[in-house]
């Protein structure tokens, strides 16, 4: 079997069967984030555990196969690690990912996410596999204390709210 049409399949079974989907509470932060150009769309929410990993990453949303896919992906990779540990997974995807092919990914450090090494060849294609990797950034810089652990990000209008540990 060629590398492609794996990672072709590993994409499609996320895509069929995905992973952490559904919103669950508790959550620190929920972000709704749209990508423009096509109409794919995640609302996210993350926990974050007293020891400061990811608990939690829950989501609901409609896309293309790349888009919903890519999200099932991040969850599989980002809950349990401690968040500057999860941060680094979504920057090193997002590196990979805006290449345009030059950086092949370190399968040790995104996992399944090197399935989408070959959308980086495709501008077209590539904020579809962003979307859920930087709603999850957005939501986890939001979350009160994670911001002690990396830079703040800065607000983004498709964020449509919050919620600080609130669960009703």
């Amino acid at each position: 079997m060629r590398m492609e049409q794996m990672y072709q399949e590993v994409i499609l079974d996320h895509y069929k069967h995905p992973h952490n989907r559904g919103l669950r509470e508790p959550y620190g932060a929920e972000v709704h984030h749209v990508n423009p150009t096509c109409g794919d769309e995640v609302t996210l929410r993350v926990h974050l555990g007293d020891t400061g990993d990811v608990a939690d990453v829950s989501y609901d949303g409609q896309g293309c196969s790349i888009s919903q896919a890519s999200i099932s992906v991040l969850t599989d990779q980002v809950i349990g690690l401690p968040v500057g540990e999860a941060l680094g997974v979504v920057d090193s995807f997002n590196e990979m990912i805006g290449s345009r092919g030059t950086v092949e990914g370190d399968e040790d450090v995104i996992g399944d996410g090197i399935a989408f090494a070959g959308v980086a060849k495709y501008p077209a294609r590539v904020k579809c596999a962003l979307l859920g990797w930087m709603a999850f950034k957005d939501a986890v810089l939001r979350i009160d204390g994670a911001a002690d652990a990396v830079a703040p990000a800065a607000a983004t209008p498709e964020t449509d709210r919050v919620r600080n540990g609130e669960t009703s």
